[in-house]
C-alpha cells in the first residue's frame, strides 16, 4: 500500500511552533495553510515577521497553482496487509491530491518526494502517465491472484486534473478489458463521466463505487475539503449511478468531532435516498506531520472550537493525538467512539444498508491482457 507506515506517536512537524501564528493564512482554494518540512528534511526553515507581512502577504503574494509531472511507474499495483482494511490490492494514479482536504491522511505520504505535506501535497502532484502500459504488464505476470483492486484508497482518483490525465479511466478500460473486479472511493463526481465503463462492468458484478461525504454543510465542506465537490452534488452523483445500475456506498468520512459527527444521520438518510445500499465511516486519523497541520487549520478556521475537537480526538486515541493501533485507529476508542458507532448502527439499520465490508465481487471472469499482436483480434 501507499499508506505511511505506523505512527509512532512522538513526531510532530516543528513548523507551527517555529512560525509566528501572525503569518499563517488561510489559502483561498485550499486546505492547508502553510508549507511544513517533511519528516526526512535535514534543513529546517524559521519564518519571521519584520512586519510587512499583513500588508503584503494577503495582497500581492500569488495563490500557489496546480503543478504536474509525469512520474514513470515501474510497478502500479500496491498490496496490502492491514487487517483494518478490506482490500488486499489497489492502485493509485496519482502522488498528491488538488481536493486539498486538510484531515487526508495520505498527506505524509509526500515527504517521501522530499515535498511537504502541507500545500506541496495539493499543489506538486505527480501523475503516473505510464499507468495503463504497466497495469497490464502487472496483470499479466505469471502467478497473479485476482482479488478486487480498490483505486483511490490513497488519493483521490478523481481529483480535479482526471479531467486532463484520464488515467483513472484509462485503469478503468484495462481492468474491463480482463473483466477484473474493482472499487473505487471519490468524493468528485467527475466519476459519472466514466458511466459507459461502470456501467457495463456492474452488469458483469465487477464494480463497487463509493462516494465519500463527510458533512451536508457547504461552508464547512468548502474550508475541510476545498477542491472537492460539493456535498449536494455528490449526492446527486449517488444517485447518478444507482439510476444507471451501478452499485454504489456512501462513506461518511472521517468523522471530525465536535465539527461534523453531527451530519452523520442526515448524510446516511440522503444517500440513502439517492440509492446507497451500503455504507462505512471512518473516524479522522493524524500520522506524523498530519498532526500539526490539523491543527493549524482548527486554529484558522473553528479557534472557538479548536481545544475542544482535539480533546474529544485524544479521547477516541488513547491520550494522543493518534493511535496507530490497527484494532481502533479506524473507529477511535472510549465513550465518543462508542457512541458514534452506536448511532451509525441505528441509522444503518433504519436505512437499510448493509456493510461495506460485505460486498462480494465477482473474480471468475478474469482473463489476462494479452500480448499485443501483429495480426490484432483477428484470431
Amino acid at each position: 500500500m501507499d499508506h505511511p507506515p505506523p505512527d509512532d506517536h512522538d513526531l510532530l512537524s516543528s513548523l507551527p511552533d517555529d512560525q509566528p501564528a501572525s503569518l499563517a493564512r488561510a489559502v483561498k482554494g485550499r486546505g492547508a495553510a502553510s508549507n511544513p518540512e517533511g519528516r526526512f528534511e535535514t534543513v529546517r526553515h524559521q519564518a519571521e515577521d519584520d512586519g510587512w507581512s499583513h500588508a503584503l502577504l494577503d495582497e500581492t503574494a500569488p495563490r500557489p497553482r496546480t503543478e504536474v509531472t509525469e512520474e514513470r511507474a515501474r510497478s502500479l499495483i500496491s498490496r496490502n496487509d492491514s487487517p483494518d482494511i478490506h482490500f488486499t490490492q489497489a492502485i493509485n494514479p496519482y502522488r498528491g491530491c488538488e481536493h486539498g482536504c486538510i484531515y487526508c491522511f495520505a498527506r505524509p505520504s509526500h515527504s517521501y518526494l522530499n515535498l511537504s505535506p502541507g500545500l506541496d501535497f495539493e499543489t506538486k502532484l505527480r501523475a503516473k502517465s505510464n499507468l495503463a502500459e504497466v497495469l497490464r504488464i502487472d496483470l499479466a505476470k505469471r502467478g497473479y491472484v485476482v482479488s478486487p483492486i480498490n483505486i483511490g484508497s490513497n488519493t483521490d482518483p478523481y481529483q480535479p486534473i482526471e479531467k486532463r490525465w484520464r488515467l483513472t479511466r484509462a485503469a478503468l478500460q484495462v481492468l474491463a478489458e480482463c473483466h477484473h473486479p474493482c472499487t473505487i472511493v471519490t468524493k468528485n463526481a467527475l466519476v459519472e463521466r466514466d458511466l459507459d465503463i461502470l456501467v457495463s462492468m456492474a452488469r458483469e458484478n465487477l464494480v463497487q463505487v463509493f462516494i465519500s461525504i463527510n458533512s451536508l454543510d457547504n461552508r464547512l465542506a468548502a474550508k475541510l475539503e476545498p477542491r472537492a465537490s460539493a456535498p449536494h452534488r455528490r449526492i446527486k452523483a449517488i444517485r447518478t449511478l444507482a439510476d444507471a445500475g451501478v452499485p454504489v456506498g456512501v462513506l461518511v468520512a472521517p468523522i471530525i468531532p465536535a465539527l461534523n459527527d453531527k451530519d452523520m444521520e442526515a448524510v446516511l438518510e440522503q444517500a440513502a435516498d439517492a440509492g446507497a445500499r451500503c455504507a462505512g465511516y471512518t473516524t479522522l486519523r493524524l500520522p506524523y506531520e498530519l498532526k500539526a497541520l490539523f491543527r493549524e487549520w482548527l486554529a484558522l478556521h473553528v479557534p472557538q472550537r479548536a481545544d475542544h475537537v482535539m480533546s474529544l480526538v485524544q479521547q477516541m486515541n488513547g491520550g494522543r493525538d493518534y493511535d496507530s493501533d490497527f484494532s481502533t485507529r479506524m473507529r477511535g476508542q472510549g465513550v465518543f467512539a462508542d457512541l458514534l458507532r452506536r448511532r451509525f448502527d441505528i441509522a444503518s439499520r433504519r436505512h437499510g444498508y448493509a456493510r461495506s465490508r460485505e460486498l462480494v465481487l465477482d473474480i471468475s471472469r478474469f482473463v489476462p491482457p494479452q500480448k499485443p499482436s501483429p495480426q490484432g483480434d483477428l484470431f
